[in-house]
């Protein structure tokens, strides 16, 4: 790579996590490790939900998935904001009553504490295994960059990641992610200038026009075409209702702000961003396209970074590689505080039963260190994988965002459920969902697609949770905090 890249590159990462901890400050307690003190602006926290959810997944698998196919995945963000919009005007206000530090601690009242401990149990789980592949992907360019092996490169990005994420806590996050969604919003405006002008001019486009690569929507009422207008709003609805309602990796930012308004219009204004952004990055797949950047061997995941590193100038080549760098360190970053938050309040606090916010400020710091060493492991085992990234990781979470999002709805719609009911629906919708989405043998549906795994999993959730409280409850008596009758 050439000289004027690598310097690019080096002095962007290190510029990054200057600027995280300088703007971090200082952590006092829990509540400044975990929720920024709640005092982080609402558009700050917009952005970093977009960074966060789209990171070095939408940067380099989105405009692979539209080089060798259409728009058509841009449906799925209307549902995003469709859900968003679900989220805000009817589970945010219950996160609001009272103080929440996680998003699971809302069903230790309605339910008890071991509906709290299974449903973050479910999130620690799903969260790692889908951040894992958000770390392999962003091995990926590297691998490209520098010729390193996956694993080197895995081992990089966690080793310089902890570094202001131990020290920042979420404020150091949010403001990093802040930062590189700029800087990687630029890089893809940038490739698409020049992939078009590599491809003729802005007249090439009626040549994919002619192809069909511009295809957008697609209204055929089909469960098993991978992507459609009805799939994307009702599919696409419930997975950001799942995914932004119940996941803390998206709730802890929105207790950070410093209201329930605040919190509102992060939420449905990241949902109009994300349409833009997905936009953004699709057509910069369709240039590529058009500029014959896909020589039909490579990965669909290395086609952006392979054009960045053979067409780009040099210094900007290394500035968009570093931005994708960036990306995904602040999404890992995003997890691994995310995970640390949820393990130490939802599990180390009640079970130890300390909870000095000095001391829990401590224990986040080491399990901050445990869990980036969990992701780091774990994602060397999605090496071999030829499925996109993106793809990958949201069929991961949707083999539990059904059992969390069907378990707020029972919490919410039907007084009947008590703990020992949501529990039961919890672990057969995970159950159920298992080899639906990873397609075992005995797969039950194959040929679904994988953005209606979380409507299939919100529905077994809901109904055997409706089942079992008329079969166990049937006098409609609701459990008390500690899941006891009365």
């Amino acid at each position: 790579m050439r000289p004027l890249d690598v310097a690019v590159i080096a002095a962007y990462c290190v510029a990054v996590v200057v600027f995280g901890l300088v703007l971090a400050g200082r952590q006092r307690d829990a509540s400044d490790y975990f929720l920024g003190h709640r005092g982080l602006p609402w558009w700050a926290l917009m952005l970093s939900i977009v960074a966060t959810e789209t990171s070095a997944l939408t940067v380099i698998s989105i405009p692979g998935i539209a080089a060798r196919g259409d728009l058509t995945f841009l449906q799925l963000t209307f549902g995003y904001l469709v859900g968003r919009i679900g989220v805000a005007a009817m589970l945010l206000p219950g996160y609001f009553e009272g103080t929440q530090e996680t998003a699971y601690q809302r069903l230790e009242r309605r339910f008890g504490t071991a509906a709290r401990r299974t449903a973050s149990g479910v999130f620690l789980l799903t969260r790692a295994l889908a951040d894992c592949v958000r770390i392999f992907a962003t091995a990926i360019p590297l691998a490209i960059i520098t010729h390193w092996s996956f694993a080197a490169g895995i081992l990089a990005i966690g080793v310089v990641t902890l570094i202001y994420t131990w020290v920042g806590g979420l404020r150091a996050v949010v403001w990093v992610d802040v930062i590189q969604l700029g800087v990687y919003l630029l890089g893809g405006i940038a490739t698409l200038i020049v992939a078009t002008q590599l491809a003729g001019g802005a007249g090439a486009f009626a040549r994919a026009w002619h192809e069909g690569k511009l295809v957008t929507l697609d209204f055929r009422p089909s469960l098993t075409a991978l992507y459609t207008f009805w799939g994307g709003v009702v599919g696409g609805g419930l997975l950001s209702a799942a995914s932004h309602g119940t996941d803390h990796l998206i709730v802890q930012r929105l207790l950070a702000a410093r209201g329930l308004k605040d919190a509102q219009r992060a939420l449905v204004g990241s949902g109009v961003f994300i349409i833009l952004q997905f936009a953004l990055f699709l057509l910069v797949g369709t240039s590529l396209w058009l500029a014959g950047a896909d020589d039909g061997r490579m990965r669909g995941d290395a086609i952006y970074p392979s054009f960045v590193i053979t067409q780009l100038p040099a210094g900007l080549a290394g500035l968009v590689v570093a931005s994708i760098l960036a990306a995904a360190m602040s999404s890992h970053a995003s997890a691994v505080n995310s995970l640390a938050s949820a393990a130490t309040l939802d599990f180390y606090a009640p079970l130890a039963g300390r909870h000095e916010p000095g001391h829990l400020l401590r224990v986040g710091r080491w399990l901050t260190l445990f869990w980036t060493a969990v992701l780091v492991t774990g994602a060397m085992a999605f090496r071999d994988q030829n499925t996109p990234v993106v793809q990958l990781a949201l069929s991961i979470v949707s083999i539990t965002y059904g059992g969390l999002l069907g378990t707020y709805l029972l919490g919410g719609l039907w007084p009947r459920a008590r703990q020992r009911d949501v529990i039961a629906a919890i672990l057969v919708s995970v159950a159920v969902m298992t080899p639906i989405v990873l397609g075992v043998p005995w797969r039950a549906l194959p040929g679904l697609a994988w953005w209606w795994y979380v409507a299939l999993g919100t529905g077994v959730t809901v109904v055997v949770g409706m089942g079992a409280s008329l079969v166990t409850n049937g006098d409609g008596r609701t459990e008390g905090r500690n899941g006891d009758e009365h």
